[in-house]
């Protein structure tokens, strides 16, 4: 005689408030392996540009693509929490307080991280989301530029 299951009924959960709904989105946002990270990424090993390490924790900020060798680190940085100054985009609506405070220390802390790695000697290339989405084409350009060795003038000019 076989054996069925019980099937049981999920019981009604009570409705999420504004502020659980809000705290279940902000659970949902990643630090590593975003879509943009992964986009650029996949470019760069279709085109040859391999032995990269990923967050390498040695680097002031971790870097999400690093090449030890030739010195070059590469921030991806969502538009959002970093504030992008191409797209510029818009503040929460709420608790405007505390998010220009965050958003202002997202960006104290990215400039600190990018000023030691400077000090250190390496070259830092900052790559905006918005950026890979319009043009992945320029910024592999870019990419594979600095991965050849650019003469430092054109560094200057470029940060």
């Amino acid at each position: 005689m076989p054996k069925h299951k019980k099937k049981y009924a999920v019981a009604p959960s009570a409705p999420l408030t504004a502020q659980e709904r809000v705290s279940r989105y902000m659970r949902g946002n990643k630090g590593k392996h975003t879509q943009p990270e992964l986009l650029l990424r996949r470019a760069l090993w279709q085109n040859g540009l391999r032995g990269y390490r990923l967050h390498w924790k040695q680097l002031p900020g971790k870097p999400d693509v690093c090449y030890p060798g030739r010195r070059l680190a590469i921030f991806v940085h969502g538009c959002f929490w970093h504030r992008c100054p191409h797209c510029q985009p818009a503040l929460p609506k709420t608790n405007v307080e505390f998010w220009t405070e965050k958003f202002t220390r997202n960006q104290q802390r990215d400039r600190q991280h990018r000023e030691k790695l400077k000090a250190a000697g390496w070259q830092v290339l900052v790559i905006w989301a918005c950026q890979l989405q319009q043009d992945l084409e320029g910024c592999l350009l870019t990419v594979k530029a600095l991965h050849a060795g650019v003469p430092e003038s054109y560094w200057l000019e470029a940060a």
